[in-house]
């Protein structure tokens, strides 16, 4: 048994943008076909109903299908939802809802309905950890206004609470500080324009979100910056990171959905309250992808 399966968060887990059509109705079918062309490419697992596949946007049976979908097609092993919510016990619901569904792990966002304290976010993470399923924290102090500091990640991992953390923050100096504090906690990568600085600094696996367009590269990019190929890796930084730092702006999901309209894989509009890219930005991303594909990194 590998360290993946007994850890199913390691490697390039991809944050799954969800397929629209234009009527703005979920294509599942495409969903499902883009999960397995995925993992064909060599990404080890897919993270549906994150913020990238627009879950605060899904009704409960869109959000609930849209797990299925994934484990149908690639199996529950390599599916790893994000089961956030405004309150505690629904996120245990969806913990459980992806227990049901065969998967192994799951992400959950501390409470984030107001800037909760220390005191609730333990009881929150306290709460879904009930549901018997692995949990992944997710810092995003940005969006949320709840940080995780490794402190508080440390105690939620020596209570028993998470296994691992997606680290969004964009503050590389973090992962040293947890390392000392908790080194058996996984650190994942939460940030695409931030991949080598943390994967020197000994994180784990990859929450990703622009491996969803350019799947190869990505993993290219991942396993030589992990496994200290640092020329190889550089150079495919240098190539990418003028995509991969889109993953940190406000229209992060339409700028991938682009991007995979571009190299042709079913990306589609997004629903309100977010709108199309404004049109300098569209033109930037869209020279940007051109640029990767004509270098060779699908």
């Amino acid at each position: 048994m590998t360290a993946t399966d007994l850890r199913p968060w390691r490697g390039v887990l991809v944050a799954t943008a969800l397929p629209l059509r234009e009527d703005l109705s979920v294509d599942h079918d495409a969903y499902a076909e883009h999960c397995v062309w995925l993992i064909d490419n060599g990404c080890d697992g897919v993270v549906p109903n994150g913020s990238l596949g627009e879950y605060q946007v899904l009704t409960p049976e869109e959000r609930a299908k849209v797990v299925e979908t994934a484990v149908a097609a690639v199996g529950g092993a390599r599916v790893m939802p994000g089961v956030a919510a405004y309150g505690s016990a629904e996120a245990r619901r969806w913990a459980e809802q992806a227990s049901d569904a065969g998967c192994r792990s799951v992400m959950l966002l501390p409470p984030n309905a107001y800037r909760a304290d220390e005191r609730s976010v333990l009881a929150h993470y306290a709460a879904v950890a009930e549901a018997g399923v692995p949990i992944v924290a997710y810092n995003n102090p940005i969006d949320t206004k709840v940080d995780l500091v490794p402190e508080l990640l440390a105690r939620l991992h020596g209570e028993g609470y998470i296994h691992a953390v997606k680290e969004f923050s964009g503050d590389v100096r973090r992962a040293y500080r947890l390392a000392e504090l908790a080194p058996e906690l996984d650190l994942l990568i939460g940030a695409d324009d931030v991949l080598l600085e943390l994967a020197i600094a000994g994180a784990k696996g990859w929450v990703a979100g622009y491996p969803n367009a350019l799947p190869a590269a990505s993993v290219e990019l991942y396993r030589a910056a992990t496994e200290g190929d640092l020329g190889t890796a550089k150079k495919l930084y240098e190539q990418l990171h003028p995509l991969l730092r889109w993953d940190s702006q406000v229209e992060f999901v339409q700028a991938i959905k682009l991007s995979m309209d571009i190299v042709g894989r079913p990306g589609g509009p997004v629903r309100p309250p977010r709108v199309p890219l404004a049109p300098d930005q569209e033109s930037a991303v869209r020279a940007a992808t051109e640029k990767a594909v004509a270098a060779g990194l699908t």
